[in-house]
């Protein structure tokens, strides 16, 4: 499998140095339209600079062969794309089309009046919210109306583990259950290996677990409560049940000592569980590549194993709900000059060719003719496991730091890593939360 995310997070973490194609203007409020001191008979694309450009180069390319008008496309460096968004976006340099996470990551925009709803859009071609799996599509939908189409594959979250340790050290499979993961933790940990790795010094890896402990006690009304506004619920008792289910995780050892000194950005945590000296691994879909590209031979030997999140008795949430990111997105800014050929570069995000070119490269697209090119994956099995979570899930948890408005972002990583680290009980944590 070819791997187009490397060590990243695409949310977070640094991609290659790709050229920044856009001069960057100071912050201005003119009301010009987007773009406004660039040529005519184009419109530019704004993307999360990393390897996944090379699809996006590809659909730029086969629109502009029979558009007039041209689509330019602009790459930021992951690291740095989310400030440079911020910087650009209100000014005569600001994109027409740019890439986002839905959910808080464009909430900021909608209300500024930034942002262009596409119902008329969708109204005038259906499929091009029909075409998306609605649990993804639903994502970037604001206060009723869409201001996003699905543009890259989905990326949810699941529990990766080494076969082989797991064989050695007696763990019957991947645990179905809260009672068997600590079981297996248990077996583990008398194994001599570390049974769960966890990049905690990037901290998102962190807030992995806390994301489904909660979505499994709670259900996802708890979170979609919490952001809405309603703080009483990080009080309730299904968050005080979460938090202690945790905090029992932690202290049994199940992450080690260390675990807030590694990475999984530098390759700390994934090197841990391909070498041997963990069990298990939580991590977003791209892990898959990740271990392709760092060590191919654990992955072809098969050791390299996948599942859901375990269920937990009693908990109001569904089993087969997930957590994640349940895809990126396009966004159009409200004053582009030419709506219409940014409406029929869009049409191109459900397209077979788009949906090939994804799945090539080991990316899954959310669309709903995804499944029949399936076979042309790098890894048709691992293709279908994902795709049939996505498929059936009831509910996609947007991850917590993408959900929240970006300047939420610190706040929850140190409510989240000091408890963690046991430098906040869990009312600490709570009074956080509420702080938001």
């Amino acid at each position: 499998m070819r791997n187009n995310r490397s060590w990243l997070k695409p949310a977070t973490a640094a991609a290659g140095a790709l050229a920044l194609g856009m001069s960057m203007a100071a912050c201005s409020n003119s009301g010009e339209s987007a773009a406004g001191n660039r040529p005519e008979n184009e419109i530019h694309v704004l993307v999360y600079g990393d390897a996944g450009n090379d699809v996006e180069r590809a659909m730029v390319d086969k629109f502009n062969e029979t558009s007039d008008v041209k689509v330019v496309l602009d790459t930021i460096p992951g690291a740095d794309y989310q400030q440079k968004l911020q910087t650009v976006i209100d000014t005569d340099s600001a994109p027409d089309v740019f890439f986002n996470w839905g959910g808080g990551s464009i909430t900021d925009y909608v209300d500024a009046g930034l942002l262009m709803p596409l119902d008329d859009f969708i109204e005038e071609d259906p499929q091009l919210k029909d075409a998306f799996l609605p649990s993804v599509f639903d994502t970037a939908v604001v206060d009723g109306q869409a201001y996003g189409i699905p543009m890259r594959g989905t990326q949810p979250v699941m529990l990766f583990s080494n076969e082989e340790v797991l064989a050695s050290a007696g763990v019957d499979g991947a645990p179905e259950t809260w009672e068997d993961l600590l079981d297996a933790v248990e077996k583990l940990k008398a194994a001599g290996v570390t049974p769960i790795a966890l990049g905690g010094a990037d901290e998102w890896p962190t807030l992995m677990w806390v994301e489904y402990v909660y979505d499994r006690v709670a259900g996802p009304e708890l979170f979609e409560s919490a952001l809405a506004g309603d703080t009483e619920v990080w009080d309730s008792d299904e968050s005080r049940e979460a938090l202690g289910m945790l905090r029992e995780l932690v202290d049994t050892g199940a992450f080690g000592t260390n675990f807030q000194s590694v990475k999984f950005t530098d390759g700390g945590s994934p090197s841990l569980l391909s070498s041997g000296q963990a069990g298990f691994e939580l991590m977003g879909s791209w892990a898959y590549s990740t271990h392709q590209d760092a060590a191919p031979e654990f992955v072809e030997a098969g050791l390299l194993g996948y599942s859901e999140f375990p269920t937990i008795d009693g908990g109001k949430g569904d089993p087969a709900n997930l957590v994640g990111n349940t895809n990126n997105f396009y966004s159009v800014l409200a004053n582009t000059r030419y709506p219409e050929t940014v409406r029929d570069f869009l049409k191109l995000m459900y397209s077979d060719e788009f949906v090939q070119e994804h799945v090539a490269i080991g990316n899954l697209p959310t669309t709903t003719n995804t499944e029949q090119f399936l076979d042309q994956s790098a890894d048709p099995d691992y293709a279908r496991f994902q795709y049939g979570l996505v498929e059936q899930a009831p509910a996609f948890q947007l991850s917590w730091d993408q959900a929240y408005p970006p300047s939420a972002t610190p706040a929850i990583h140190g409510a989240m890593s000091d408890f963690f680290s046991g430098r906040i009980d869990e009312d600490g944590f709570i009074a956080a939360m509420q702080g938001l």
